[in-house]
């Protein structure tokens, strides 16, 4: 890879990093700001449904400024919007602003990864280009670790202002490291289109299979993992196994995504990215039925451990598969507004699982609606999505 795709590959990660660290936090914070506020629960659902209404629309907005103004300086936006945002978070009043600005932290965030995703595309090609992808989507997996250590050594002596500040500051710094991305490549040309037409340009007949099939693929993944991993922790609780609110619970189930990123990367090249992701996909079905069905401490960190290892490893070589789909001038776009439909799956996943438990559906059967999409999903892999690779 060399040095200077290394240092990219540092650089980019940084997006991931930062994304997850958000969403780990958010986690974290939620149920300190209802005790300290004494929000309702209609009231906590919209914290977390106006960061994901946040991100829906940093990801198609900012997908559309990556093609028009270019890349570099889209990415530096979202991390300054990102920075900013918690920095306004430590000064909060009341939970109204609270969630004012985690709408604007939100677009921030969330045009963050389609237009880092682009960068990463633009500068490589072929196999070298999707195991670059999965591997700087790895990030996410320290993000929720860092996550992990502010929210249990700082969070509990300091209070959830200073650990969010702590995040600004990290921002600001990455904001420094991120003068040194590289320009321009001699391929990227900005895309002049006012918003209407580019969005019609990745709905045109060459790219509207591939858009259709994304879109559908993005809802999956991020409505089974927000679903999953943000909600039913709470209702394990609740059954009694206490350790997945535990730190060692939580950094395991990170390390346990770094494993499943890495394969990802190896096996991309050697095996059709199609038949990888299947796998995956295939695997956290697997993985979800047994963690639903889970009725003992090591059963809910065995099962626990793969829902990890195969639902990361899925998102990552999604990140590879998406922006090959779309050439160049149409790519910030096409990665933006896939990912923003996934940003819908990400709001109704979890508030689906409070509605389907207000009901008195149990844990195993709720589970058994996130498998049923992750086979609509495989489905929609196999025989709608065709593995190409654009330059």
């Amino acid at each position: 890879m060399g040095s200077k795709g290394n240092r990219l590959l540092l650089l980019i990660g940084t997006a991931w990093l930062f994304d997850a660290l958000d969403v780990a936090l958010l986690s974290f914070i939620m149920p300190v700001i209802k005790q300290s506020w004494h929000l309702s629960a209609g009231s906590l659902g919209a914290v977390s449904a106006i960061t994901s209404l946040g991100m829906m629309v940093g990801a198609v907005v900012c997908g559309y400024l990556a093609d028009k103004i270019g890349r570099k300086p889209v990415l530096i936006g979202t991390l300054l919007l990102f920075s900013v945002g918690n920095l306004l978070l430590t000064i909060t009043p009341s939970v109204g602003w609270f969630i004012a600005v985690r709408f604007l932290t939100g677009v921030g965030l969330g045009g963050e990864l389609p237009v880092a995703a682009t960068i990463i595309a633009d500068h490589f090609s072929g196999t070298q280009r999707a195991r670059m992808l999965v591997l700087v989507d790895s990030f996410w997996a320290f993000g929720w670790i860092l996550a992990s250590l502010l929210s249990f050594l700082v969070m509990p002596k300091f209070g959830w202002r200073i650990t969010v500040l702590i995040t600004a500051l990290m921002g600001f710094y990455a904001l420094l490291i991120r003068r040194h991305l590289p320009d321009k490549t001699p391929a990227e040309k900005p895309n002049q289109r006012p918003f209407g037409a580019a969005l019609r340009q990745v709905w045109s007949a060459e790219y509207r299979r591939a858009t259709a099939c994304l879109s559908i693929l993005w809802f999956v993944i991020m409505f089974a993992y927000y679903g999953m991993f943000l909600w039913l922790p709470s209702v394990l609780v609740l059954r009694g196994f206490s350790l997945v609110h535990g730190f060692g619970y939580t950094v395991l189930m990170s390390l346990a995504q770094l494993p499943g990123y890495y394969l990802a990367a190896w096996l991309i090249g050697k095996v059709q990215r199609k038949l990888v992701l299947a796998v995956y996909l295939f695997g956290t079905m697997l993985s979800a039925a047994a963690f639903g069905l889970a009725n003992s401490s090591l059963m809910i960190i065995i099962s626990g451990a793969w829902l990890s290892f195969f639902t990361l490893g899925a998102w990552g070589i999604m990140i590879a598969f998406t922006p090959g789909q779309f050439a160049i001038d149409a790519r910030g776009m096409g990665m933006g507004f896939a990912q923003s439909i996934g940003r819908i799956g990400a709001t109704i996943g979890p508030f689906l699982v409070g509605a389907l438990m207000g009901v008195g559906f149990k844990i195993p059967a709720i589970f058994m609606v996130f498998v049923g999409a992750l086979i609509l999903g495989i489905l929609v892999l196999l025989f709608g999505l065709r593995d190409q690779d654009r330059q």
